[in-house]
């Protein structure tokens, strides 16, 4: 069943990445990019995400049947994404508060 649902979250981040692409969700949804902890691998997903100055916030629906947002739990770890046509690079840190809750907040670098 978990192949089924990876499988299928893969068709759904490829159908997306051009509507990403697009001016439509500009500002709410972006692309990040991150390398994972274990694997060493490269790995690009779609989020939703809000901004404040240098600060994005990224909440993570679903967090127990979502892998992501576990490479950037304890110290957190770097990321990119792309804001406004640019892509930026920051440092990511996960926290789960006590009703289960995922988020992820980036500090951007300057």
């Amino acid at each position: 069943m978990s192949n089924l649902l990876t499988r299928g979250a893969k068709c759904f981040n490829a159908a997306l990445r051009p509507v990403l692409a697009s001016r439509l969700f500009s500002g709410r949804m972006t692309e990040i990019t991150y390398t994972g902890r274990r694997s060493g691998r490269t790995f690009s997903t779609p989020v939703a995400y809000a901004r404040d100055g240098d600060e994005v916030t990224i909440r993570v629906m679903a967090p127990d049947a979502k892998q992501w947002w576990r490479n950037f739990t304890g110290d957190g770890g770097p990321i990119s994404l792309k804001l406004a046509d640019t892509d930026r690079e920051g440092h990511a840190v996960a926290e789960r508060d006590d009703r289960g809750r995922v988020r992820v907040t980036v500090r951007l670098k300057s």
